[in-house]
């Protein structure tokens, strides 16, 4: 089964109106598409331009798909190369990581850092929806009023995932909101609280606060460190995919919870791809932050299924959905 086309598609869909009053343009997008001579074709995506990956996707041309090793590759072939594997086998790309231990995959609903009041209503909105969690980008001026209107607003079981990227600096500073914020029974998590260089930081928020204290991390060894250090509740993880099973599977075996964010603000066809791996880690068990609900438009049309805040795990050969190329082509700028 021979390449015979690779085609690169940057796309740029703008956010929904709250978040693009704040942020008109979030970054490059550019889909993949590779087809082969039996008539099968394999999508992915990654977050860049077009050009970053041009010389590449041209060395692929006339190579047989079953031949290459799909993890030896840039992550977006990777995904490309597995979703025509599986459509040829007739098999969920999940399959190729492991056992299916989840059908379905939760997700949270997301804000940019935006007004108390404005978050609040994106708040009601996303509980709304069906949305049990809320990420937000925090900041120490306002989160305790933002939380608070979001109690109103949606209720106390819609719960708040706060992440200030370490604008909160300090752990005096987190430890004081914290303990502020506790009050509200509904904020589920602090990831990147403070300062990240310093791991005591975080083990000390940890013995003045009741909110579980989470980092972002990547490489398994900056796991490892977070581990040993004893500093964190959670872990949020990023990375390729081959990084990401190695991550979670160091955070499994010392029983702390993970949560995937390959792409963030990203379009269902890398959001798919999470979701399949997602569903074989048996510690990723809190909300998602794949998040392609949070522009105007998608450029997969069905197979990803999105309801009560929870993603289904496509059932379909390969990565199971069909993308709409009016889409695609209607945002395409490269």
């Amino acid at each position: 089964m021979k390449i015979t086309q690779v085609d690169l598609y940057e796309v740029e869909i703008p956010p929904i109106p709250p978040i693009a009053k704040y942020f008109p343009k979030i970054y490059d997008i550019t889909l993949c598409r590779v087809r082969t001579d039996e008539g099968l074709e394999g999508w992915g995506e990654y977050q860049g331009k077009r050009s970053a990956h041009e010389h590449t996707a041209a060395s692929y041309i006339g190579q047989d798909v079953l031949a290459l090793d799909p993890f030896a590759q840039p992550d977006v072939f990777t995904c490309a190369l597995l979703d025509i594997t599986g459509q040829a086998f007739g098999i969920p790309l999940h399959r190729f990581f492991g056992e299916k231990v989840r059908g379905r995959v939760p997700v949270s609903y997301w804000s940019c850092h935006m007004e108390p009041h404005e978050t609040a209503a994106e708040a009601e909105v996303g509980a709304r929806l069906g949305f049990q969690n809320h990420k937000l980008k925090a900041r120490s001026w306002d989160i305790v009023e933002t939380v608070r209107l979001m109690k109103e607003a949606a209720g106390p079981d819609y719960t708040v995932g706060v992440d200030p990227n370490t604008e909160f600096r300090y752990p005096h500073i987190a430890a004081r909101l914290a303990a502020e914020l506790e009050a509200f029974g509904t904020v589920a998590v602090f990831e990147d609280a403070v300062l990240k260089n310093n791991l005591d930081w975080y083990r000390l928020l940890r013995e003045k606060t009741h909110i579980p204290q989470a980092l972002h991390l990547g490489a398994p060894n900056g796991v490892l460190a977070a581990l040993k250090a004893e500093c964190i509740d959670y872990v949020n993880l990023g990375g390729a995919a081959q990084q990401l099973r190695k991550a979670a599977a160091l955070a499994e075996a010392a029983d702390v919870p993970c949560w995937v964010q390959m792409g963030g603000l990203c379009l269902s066809v890398l959001a798919a791809y999470s979701v399949h791996l997602q569903s074989t880690l048996p510690n990723a068990t809190l909300p998602c932050d794949e998040l392609p609900f949070t522009r105007v438009a998608d450029v997969v049309e069905e197979g990803l299924l999105l309801k009560d805040g929870h993603f289904q795990v496509p059932t379909g050969p390969g990565l199971g959905i069909k993308v709409d190329m009016a889409t695609v082509e209607k945002y395409r700028v490269a």
